[in-house]
């Protein structure tokens, strides 16, 4: 199946559920090839290998999506960096890289754009700046064949609407996700419903919410956007067992550690909170069930929890041939085979 013949984003959204493997910067922080606290996606670059692998096991898991890691790679956060010259490879690189494996599965291949972390609603200036940011990564995702574009992870409506007008004036599908934190509201003001109806009605394909929460804190979102708008709603939490008392991953507090380089367990020590497989399955249908058939999850995933994701929408994605079986384990398995001194010994482990 070629990219001109499968079926692009609107068509799979009618067909069922899709789902989006997101999570490029923690777990390639945590293979050690990309800076915590930067979160520049040098590793494009530098080692291209380990996106490709990584887009291989995303999809191998079971993502219907292969989402090009253009995340933070855009003209300010380069500036910081004192690397502006790598924008534009690091972009058509990240691309390049999601396209093939794209192809090789039949998957589809998405830009992404993201907070700027420049926008400011007191400055048209900023907006204007915003702008351009954005029309150079857009414009490279169009050049490279993307066949839908996510601007991700803006606090800020008006952000996001600079990003859905550009994607959109690009003439491409547009999946807009929003961020809400400790309160339930955008930061330049407005609830997370009225918001995501704005986007709806200004040609957004899906709209709904990325990063930040987990699951426990997400999932009591979800209803009230679907009801308030007339288009697919994406859901993708982070992985992590966020709190009413501590709703986001930053602010998350160990108990058992508390000796943090930086005083708070975020971005590096959020072990301890990670949810495990069959939490991410319960939060899939529980978002399915309330009606969104966007489904993903942000930063901390992993391979596994994607598969778990797909498997709890009934899907047998290849890596489902090496889900757990525990019936031949020497302790605690249950094939009569297994010698009876060692199952015996089971309460003793």
């Amino acid at each position: 199946m070629t990219a001109d013949t499968r079926p692009g984003l609107t068509e799979r959204l009618a067909a069922g559920p899709l789902i989006c493997a997101e999570g490029y910067l923690f777990e390639l922080e945590r293979r050690g090839y990309l800076q915590a606290g930067a979160f520049v996606p040098e590793v494009v670059l530098d080692h291209p290998e380990q996106v490709t692998a990584l887009h291989q096991e995303f999809v191998h898991a079971g993502s219907d999506v292969v989402e090009a890691f253009t995340y933070y790679a855009h003209r300010e956060k380069l500036r910081i960096l004192g690397k502006e010259d790598l924008l534009e490879p690091m972009n058509r690189q990240a691309l390049q890289l999601a396209r093939q494996v794209a192809d090789e599965h039949g998957a589809l291949l998405a830009g992404d754009v993201c907070n700027t972390n420049v926008f400011d609603p007191a400055d048209p200036g900023t907006h204007d700046e915003v702008r351009t940011m954005f029309e150079e990564q857009v414009g490279w995702a169009v050049e490279e064949g993307a066949d839908f574009v996510i601007g991700e992870t803006f606090r800020y409506l008006g952000e996001a609407e600079i990003a859905l007008e550009v994607i959109r004036q690009a003439e491409l599908p547009a999946v807009i996700t929003l961020v809400v934190d400790h309160d339930d509201v955008m930061r330049d003001g407005g609830s997370l419903p009225e918001a995501a109806k704005g986007l709806a009605g200004g040609g957004a394909d899906v709209v709904g919410l990325n990063c930040s929460r987990g699951p426990a804190t997400m999932l009591p979102l979800l209803e009230a956007v679907v009801s308030a708008v007339d288009v697919p709603v994406a859901a993708l939490p982070v992985p992590y067992r966020t709190t009413a008392e501590q709703p986001t991953f930053q602010s998350l507090r160990d108990p058992a550690w508390e000796d943090f380089p930086d005083g708070r367990p975020f971005p590096t020590a959020l072990d301890p909170f990670t949810c495990n497989r069959y939490e991410i399955a319960e939060f899939t249908v529980a978002a399915a069930a309330a009606g969104v058939s966007y489904l993903g999850l942000c930063c901390g995933a992993a391979p596994h929890h994607i598969r778990s994701m797909a498997e709890a929408l009934g899907r047998t994605p290849p890596a489902s041939r090496y889900s757990a079986d525990m019936s031949r384990h020497a302790y605690f398995g249950t094939d009569p085979t297994l010698a009876a001194h060692n199952r015996a010994y089971r309460e003793r482990l």
